[in-house]
């Protein structure tokens, strides 16, 4: 389908009432009240306890109808008509539709009011649902071909701020005023003014443009006295970019908040596949909310999308063009969730599901990555299908006052923590990036006081990245009475619930004071976490005290104990105390605070403190026996490792490796033999001397310890050696020392072997002979007979003869 310059409008009209509910609306900057009012009221004058949902907003949508509108682009009001059905989120916010072209004639009216401002409540998005279908209907005889900005902007300001109560426009509470909702119209237009036929403008085509323009900028000028915000959306291959952002800085600049960018600007969309992303980008950014882009695929396919765990309130877009698409949304746990009512602490509803674009709305969404199914029947599979996510978070401050009672003209410190709707504590800094918090200060006797609070570790503030603000400010000395803090965020997508702190004026320096400290853990649910309170008591008579919790993650059931506690007179005390968390408390940063306040002083607080408690799941039977078949199986592995080594170092003890054993004849050496590697198993040597005729005697190793052997030295595990040799007892072998060996005397010499040098000749240093060496018939004779007492486990060996001459001495 080709869109001509005009085409597209419908389909983002009904798009841009439908995408205000998803996004949980910031107090508005723009009440009526002139250009100079800021985007947050500066006083704490709030009602004491805010409403739940998101804040409400007052918009329009002003569809350009003019000649340049193509009859088949009219059929995209079936689409808008569907998209009004996703309603508004808020059932306080209003919206109205307005469609313009020109009056060039009797009869005709350059605007068409095809839906006033209604209330979009339930009952609400179905008037709106029918009255947009008019915007389809071109009555050439109420309405000319021309485009007649003026007459637009005018008709949408007048109904933004006409009289009526309206949402936001009541007092709360206590008698307190609640800030009026922002006031924002959706401008859908090429930018090209056309009122030469208007005869209104003037007598002639040139004065009628001229005089045109003129009128657009005064009516511009009203719609930025009364707060009206003016955000363009141009379509079409001639778009007066000029002119859309002199529409845009014409009319109020204030924003929902003061971060960059949430000020209004003009958006071009070049494409109609980039309508609907377009609008819901605009949308979030006039509404300070954010969007999350997720997948695109045709039926049937999974597309995902990802909501932060910030997000409090926010919607699931299908934008799936044909109503035959049939959509089943998973949260992050991967469960179903149901169209309509509760499941798991969130809240949906779901609306669009018989048209081109189907909406899930979620309040309080579980975090993550949600799976969004789609399915066709055959023939309605051809188009693509996106999914997107608008969310805003809106925030509880939890706050608290050093010292909770302060004097006039004392400097106190106010210290905030973020928590959700849930009571979910916001630990992760990443998802408050760009945050901007500030609170203020009103009461009586002084003017209102605003000041920052910030979270980057310099004094006042404890530790950067760490999402407590904290900020110091000094009491207006002509402060008296009671004392009001309401604290403030900015930022895209995150709102304050604008709840406020109160207390009052100690008059005289106090009598009680007190310290609060609650140590930090990591429990799980149904323990116990220690606390400490240090109390100075001045007075002469003891002073009851009571501990309680504020601000506690909903489904915790924290108990403090003791509840009460007694301050001696004149006097410092510690007091120990314990908070016990409920069987059922939630995983995760634990919300709440102990204060402490004095009951013979009407209740006064003294101090408080947060609680700096992670509550984790507790393990399973699984990871409990896991855990032990861990902790057994390392300790067996323990215990093997010191076996084997334990067993190497027996065993290397018994080696006789490197141990030399020399034949010795008086100071004269005959021969010697070295032990070398897996010759001694279990620390056993057999050995003979052979003393053939006519040639001296020599050493020869006897493997495996045979009958033939005559002698076997032996090595325990303590590294002790012995000698048995036949037809005598066993003795004791000491390195370096002789023993008695039949007519000859053994010395055993060394350790482990040294290096080897050349094939298999061990590189020994051979002992210098004393003696002549003997010649032929030398020696005497020794016992070649077998050794008596065989030891088990010598080693074999097919080579006899192992001597070594050696040629100096050790």
């Amino acid at each position: 389908m080709q869109w001509t310059n005009k085409g597209g409008v419908l389909l983002l009209a009904g798009a841009l009432l439908a995408l205000s509910g998803p996004l949980a609306a910031t107090t508005a900057s723009g009440a009526p009240g002139g250009p100079g009012a800021n985007a947050f009221p500066r006083t704490a004058a709030t009602q004491a306890d805010p409403p739940e949902g998101p804040d409400p907003i007052d918009f329009a949508v002003v569809v350009d109808q003019s000649a340049s509108l193509a009859d088949k682009d009219l059929a995209r009001e079936t689409e808008a008509a569907a998209l009004l059905v996703q309603g508004e989120i808020s059932e306080r916010s209003r919206a109205a539709v307005i469609g313009f072209g020109s009056s060039e004639k009797r009869g005709q009216s350059p605007v068409r009011e095809v839906c006033p401002l209604t209330v979009a409540d339930a009952a609400g998005r179905e008037r709106l649902s029918d009255c947009v279908q008019e915007l389809g209907r071109r009555d050439e005889a109420r309405m000319g071909p021309g485009t007649d900005f003026p007459a637009a902007v005018r008709q949408a300001v007048t109904r933004l701020t006409g009289a009526g109560p309206g949402p936001g426009k009541g007092t709360g509470t206590g008698g307190t005023k609640e800030p009026a909702a922002p006031k924002v119209v959706f401008l859908l237009t090429d930018g090209k003014l056309d009122v030469a036929d208007s005869p209104e403008y003037g007598t002639d085509r040139e004065s009628r443009q001229s005089n045109g323009a003129l009128r657009l900028t005064e009516e511009l000028a009203r719609a930025r006295a009364a707060g009206v915000q003016i955000w363009p959306l141009g379509f079409g291959s001639e778009i007066d970019r000029a002119a859309l952002t002199a529409m845009a800085q014409g009319g109020y600049r204030g924003a929902c908040s003061e971060i960059p960018g949430s000020d209004p600007r003009m958006r071009v969309v070049d494409t109609s596949a980039e309508i609907d992303k377009a609008l819901q980008e605009t949308f979030a950014a006039a509404r300070c909310a954010r969007i999350a882009h997720g997948t695109v695929g045709k039926p049937p396919a999974d597309l995902t999308v990802t909501i932060p765990p910030i997000a409090t309130d926010g919607s699931l877009t299908v934008a799936k063009h044909d109503p035959k698409v049939q959509v089943t949304y998973f949260d992050p746990a991967g469960r179903k969730v149901p169209l309509r009512g509760e499941f798991d602490g969130s809240t949906f509803e779901v609306s669009g599901q018989n048209g081109p674009v189907e909406a899930l709305r979620v309040k309080n969404p579980l975090p993550g990555a949600w799976r969004v199914h789609i399915e066709a029947p055959e023939g309605h599979r051809d188009r693509e299908v996106a999914v997107r996510a608008i969310w805003q978070g809106r925030l509880q401050s939890a706050v608290v006052l050093d010292p909770a009672s302060p004097r006039a003209g004392e400097q106190v410190k106010v210290e905030v923590q973020m928590q959700t709707r849930r009571g979910v504590v916001i630990t992760d800094p990443r998802q408050l990036a760009g945050l901007s918090v500030a609170a203020d200060l009103s009461g009586d006797g002084f003017r209102p006081v605003s000041f920052k609070l910030t979270d980057d570790g310099k004094a006042p503030d404890a530790k950067a990245g760490d999402v407590r603000f904290t900020g110091t400010l000094t009491i207006p000395a002509s402060a008296t009475g009671y004392l009001e803090i309401v604290t403030r965020m900015e930022a895209p997508g995150i709102t304050s619930d604008r709840r406020p702190l109160r207390t009052r004026l100690a008059e005289n320096a106090p009598l009680v004071t007190a310290a609060v400290t609650v140590d930090g853990a990591t429990v799980h649910p149904g323990a116990t976490v220690r606390g400490t309170l240090d109390v100075t008591n001045n007075d002469s008579a003891p002073r009851t005290l009571r501990l309680a919790l504020a601000n506690q993650t909903p489904g915790a059931e924290l108990a403090v104990s003791p509840a009460t506690v007694t301050a001696p007179p004149n006097s410092s005390t510690r007091i120990p105390f314990t908070v016990t968390l409920g069987k059922d408390t939630p995983f995760g940063a634990l919300a709440g605070q102990v204060t402490v306040v004095d009951t013979a002083d009407s209740d006064r607080p003294l101090r408080g403190a947060f609680l700096n408690v992670q509550v984790v799941e507790p393990p399973t039977w699984w990871e409990r026996w896991w855990k032990a078949v861990a902790g057994g199986a390392a300790l067996a592995l323990v215990i093997g490792i010191f076996v084997v080594i334990w067993f190497m170092a027996r065993r290397r003890s018994r080696d006789l490796t490197g141990f030399t054993l020399e034949l010795r004849q008086g100071e004269r050496s005959l021969d010697s033999l070295t032990v070398r590697r897996g010759q001694s198993p279990g620390g056993v040597f057999a050995f003979a001397v052979d003393e053939p005729y006519g040639t001296p005697p020599t050493l020869r190793r006897m493997p495996g310890g045979g009958s033939s052997a005559a002698h076997v030295l032996r090595r325990n595990g303590n590294g002790e050696m012995q000698l048995r040799s036949r037809g005598a007892g066993q003795v004791p072998v000491r390195t370096g020392e002789p023993v008695g060996l039949g007519d000859h005397e053994l010395v055993v010499r060394g350790g482990r072997p040294t290096p080897t040098r050349g094939r298999g000749t061990p590189w020994l240093r051979r002992p210098r002979r004393t003696g002549p060496r003997p010649g032929p018939g030398g020696g005497g004779t020794g016992d070649t007979g077998s050794a008596s007492g065989s030891f088990s486990g010598a080693g074999t060996e097919g080579s006899s003869g192992d001597a070594s001459q050696y040629d100096g001495n050790f």
